[in-house]
């Protein structure tokens, strides 16, 4: 409950069935190991904020480069799949820095991983990607080449319904 303060269970329930199509990208994140939860609320829309909440970044989204052109581009040694590829097919997004530290503010995430996060064109176009960490009690945002991929690094997905 420390996540969603002040949202009821009835508003959530409301908006999962309007949109019973979110629930399959639901059921993905948790199949991937994400442990989704309500952080959450827009105030214009009225849309509920679904995102990863478990400890480390998934199991199931990790040893991944950054997206479809990254994989592509790999000769040797290619990952099973790219973050935004597999964010696509889940019909999610990945967090943006800003989503990703604000997840930081309900919990301690990512002490040992660490996750792709939305990268800006101008960095991607140079052959660049982001992500984020929590070490020393504070977030940090790293760069690494898009085609790059490790096992400690995944994504978080984030959905909005």
């Amino acid at each position: 409950m420390e996540r969603h303060p002040g949202l009821d269970w009835e508003t959530v329930a409301g908006r999962l069935q309007a949109h019973p199509e979110k629930l399959w990208s639901l059921n993905e994140m948790e199949m991937t190991g994400g442990e989704p939860d309500v952080i959450g609320q827009e105030e214009k829309t009225g849309k509920i904020i679904f995102a990863d909440c478990v400890a480390e970044s998934p199991k199931g989204r990790r040893s991944t480069c950054y997206d479809p052109e990254a994989l592509a581009s790999r000769k040797e040694h290619k990952p099973a799949h790219s973050a935004l590829g597999m964010a696509a097919e889940m019909g999610v997004d990945i967090m943006s820095e800003e989503q990703y530290r604000r997840l930081q503010q309900l919990g301690k995430f990512d002490l040992k991983t660490s996750s792709w996060v939305q990268t800006p064109d101008a960095i991607r176009s140079l052959g660049g990607a982001l992500f984020c960490d929590r070490r020393y009690n504070t977030v940090f945002v790293y760069h690494n080449g898009a085609e790059s991929y490790y096992a400690a690094r995944g994504f978080r997905a984030v959905l909005y319904v």
